[in-house]
């Protein structure tokens, strides 16, 4: 049988009627004594408290009593236009005031029928002068009669018993909008989704403190994948558990089901409450009903994101949810829990001053080596009891050393326990018995795309056969493949600075010469061994198209606040090359931006969202100094020194963030003919002909034919693939339709003295 205390104020006004205010909420009673209005109030409240059970319990401790005096000036109102008295009038306020379970400050002027919350007891005076002259503003000297002072004013107290048991009919209160936008955390059919929060005991017990003694408001704070939901998860299973043992028995299944209004948590986010809300005033509506119906049942909202609160809703954060559900918090009625990242809880101070400051800050440190393996050890051992399905120590060491060398930037246990919880489900689905490392690397190279030689340290990795690779694929640029080699043995050897990209490489020299090719090159070598990576995995951006107004901004995001194509790419896969054509006509902004993607691997928008490029490759390409080569661009003697170039070009800070400026060297008659067989070989290998078993050879006098038409020293070796096309694809193409009768055979192609292309079966 629950007792309330509730604080009550008696006084007796001029005509010797007594009046029994709560502190706390409107109600009162009025009597010719006192104790009569007391009686009456009590009467009433235990009547509501007995039928309306899921209403909130009172909640005002420490009440005590104290009178100010507030001069008010009366005003007369004629034809629109203000005359105020000269003269005001004094009026002894009675105010009563306290605070909350939660330690917010309460103060309560019953007479005036005001309510208000504050931090600071020294401006206690101040907020209630305020508030009164507020409230009597515009009052003409007859209306202020009705606040004149009380003749004696005394704090007093009510005391209700309850008795649950003689509650004959129970009120279900409606959460018909509720439940529209968010989902029961006590449901099973809900909590099943979310993984359990071990190694995180004393972080659940934070949170369940604070949420039951303390009735706060709070965010979780932690990286992304540290187990913020799991925490919340964790805490609702105990709150809720301790809610149903202090009931008379338990229940069932089906029972719970009939009583939706007992889940007390509730989850969602920005985009569930605003979702459908096309017209002005119809989400903040909804918010409204939603806000009423959590009150209703004493509930908590919990949020996957506070910055979606910050964003969502309006044009800007002034507008937003969560300016919205400001005075709400500051009233306590409503209560959030919600997560967020260092950054992103920066933002919201920026961008909504203020809001954070609501919150109670529970931090989740990161997990460290021995608590990380603890977790994939007790997921393991929830497989071999529920599934049959074994994982040696060994199996678990490797998913941790491999997410530990190539995703240092994610916390535990977030993608780690769920690869390896994608590891069980796939073995459990084929019908093994035992996860073993090949099946570990094999799913690891699926999803990252990086070769087994990166994986296995036993598997040795000699630079010669790394540079014969590059040379295989761009020809004449030994310097160039000399350069991405070493790049790819220093990764291998694990020696790469894992806070930064893996290289932050510049590519200069002319055009058509190899820079693509050699970045095409590097992104098969390194990631091109993976699920729908097509032999290669390469974002590419002609940065000629980020050179006017708002470029930076376009790089990162729209106007709306989404994200670019280029964040959504490299989160949904961070490895990748990224190729920047043309770096020298970028806007100067853009540079600004990428420097901090260079030196630390991350780019930060404005609403603290963080995108990381630690496992990318990025490349720029540039022409800088390029016209400075000899007039026909063969003399390799008379070729600039790029890195001057670049170093007067770019500002120090950006070109001392640069790994490396790789040469590329104009094109000599030699390697202008190897390119040409190598084009050639290619198309040799082309669906058409091998399909129908069909081999493609040629003259070296069509060779020097082709090299001579197709190369111009301006534009590089791209007009010599345009060339092949036209005279070999072509007649090839024609030739073929015309013999459908060609199978297993050999076609060779010539030149005649003339220039005409020959085709001989």
């Amino acid at each position: 049988m629950p007792t309330y205390r509730l604080p009550v104020l008696v006084w007796q006004d001029y005509e010797n009627q007594f009046t029994a205010s709560l502190a706390e909420y409107d109600q009162a009673g009025i009597g010719s004594t006192a104790d009569a209005a007391l009686m009456q109030l009590k009467e009433y409240l235990s009547w509501f408290y007995q039928t309306y059970q899921w209403h909130p319990e009172p909640d005002f401790l420490d009440a005590r009593l104290i009178t100010y005096k507030v001069a008010v000036r009366p005003q007369y109102v004629v034809e629109e236009r203000i005359y105020p008295c000269d003269e005001t009038i004094p009026l002894r306020v009675a105010c009563v005031y306290g605070r909350q379970e939660g330690g917010l400050l309460v103060c309560a002027l019953p007479v005036f029928g005001i309510r208000f919350y504050y931090y600071d007891s020294q401006k206690l005076r101040d907020l209630v002068i305020a508030y009164v002259q507020e409230n009597l503003k515009g009052m003409t000297p007859r209306e202020l009669t009705r606040f004149l002072p009380p003749k004696d004013a005394a704090l007093d107290e009510i005391v209700v018993n309850v008795s649950r048991k003689e509650q004959k009919q129970k009120y279900t209160p409606p959460i018909k909008n509720l439940s529209q936008v968010a989902d029961p955390l006590g449901d099973p059919s809900v909590r099943k989704q979310f993984s359990r929060a071990w190694e995180r005991e004393g972080e659940v017990a934070d949170l369940v403190a604070r949420l039951t003694s303390e009735k706060a408001n709070v965010v979780l704070v932690g990286d992304s994948g540290s187990g913020k939901t799991a925490v919340i998860v964790d805490a609702v299973r105990q709150i809720e558990r301790q809610i149903g043992s202090a009931r008379s028995g338990p229940k069932d299944a089906a029972a719970e089901e009939d009583a939706p209004f007992e889940r007390k948590f509730w989850l969602t986010n920005g985009g569930r409450l605003i979702a459908g809300m096309q017209y002005l005033g119809q989400w903040e509506e909804r918010c409204e009903r939603v806000i009423y119906e959590l009150s209703s049942i004493n509930g908590v909202l919990c949020v996957e994101s506070l910055l979606d609160l910050v964003r969502g809703g309006g044009q800007d954060p002034s507008n937003s949810i969560g300016s919205f559900l400001i005075p709400y918090l500051q009233r306590a009625e409503v209560r959030v829990v919600a997560e967020a990242t260092s950054d992103e809880l920066d933002a919201c101070r920026r961008l909504l001053p203020g809001f954070a400051d609501l919150f109670q800050i529970l931090k989740l440190p990161p997990l460290g080596r021995d608590k990380a393996i603890s977790v994939l050890d007790r997921v393991a051992t929830m497989a071999r009891q529920n599934l049959r399905i074994d994982s040696s120590p060994a199996v678990i060491e490797l998913v941790y050393r491999l997410f530990n060398r190539f995703f240092p930037y994610y916390a535990f246990p977030g993608k780690t326990a769920g690869f390896f919880s994608r590891l069980i489900e796939s073995a459990d689905m084929e019908g093994a018995a035992e996860i073993t490392k090949e099946r570990v690397l094999q799913e690891f190279i699926r999803q990252t795309g990086l070769p087994e030689l990166f994986l296995r340290d036993e598997m040795l990795l000699r630079e010669a056969d790394v540079v014969d690779t590059f040379t295989g694929h761009v020809i004449g640029q030994q310097d160039a493949c000399h350069t991405a080699a070493r790049l790819v043995t220093t990764f291998k050897a694990g020696l790469n600075d894992p806070n930064r990209p893996i290289g932050v490489l510049l590519f200069c020299g002319p055009t058509g010469v190899g820079k693509t090719e050699l970045a095409k090159a590097v992104s098969r070598f390194f990631f091109g061994h993976g699920e729908n990576s097509g032999g290669e995995r390469m974002i590419r951006l002609d940065m000629s198209e980020y050179s006017g107004s708002y470029a930076a901004d376009r790089l990162i995001g729209d106007p709306y606040g989404e994200p670019s194509d280029l964040i959504k790419k490299v989160r949904q896969q961070p490895f990748v090359v990224l190729l920047l054509d043309e770096i020298e006509k970028a806007a100067p902004e853009v540079f600004d931006v990428l420097l901090s993607v260079f030196d630390e691997g991350r780019l930060t928008d404005r609403y603290g969202r963080t995108t990381t490029f630690r496992s990318a490759v990025i490349i720029m390409t540039s022409n800088l100094g390029a016209n400075k080569f000899g007039e026909m661009g063969f003399d390799k003697r008379s070729a600039p020194s790029y890195a001057k170039e670049s170093m007067s070009f770019f500002r120090p800070e950006f070109f001392n963030r640069i790994d490396a400026i790789v040469r590329f060297d104009a094109l000599d008659d030699e390697q202008i003919q190897a390119i040409t067989r190598k084009e050639l070989s290619e198309i040799s290998q082309r669906e058409g002909l091998v399909r129908f078993g069909i081999r493609l050879s040629w003259s070296e006098k069509l060779v020097n034919h082709l090299a001579s038409v197709g190369f111009d020293a301006r534009y590089g070796a791209r007009p010599l693939q345009r060339t092949i096309e036209t005279l070999v694809v072509t007649p090839l193409a024609r030739y073929l339709v015309e013999h459908l009768e060609l199978r297993n055979t050999s076609i060779r192609v010539d030149v005649d003295s003339v220039g005409r292309i020959q085709l001989e079966a």
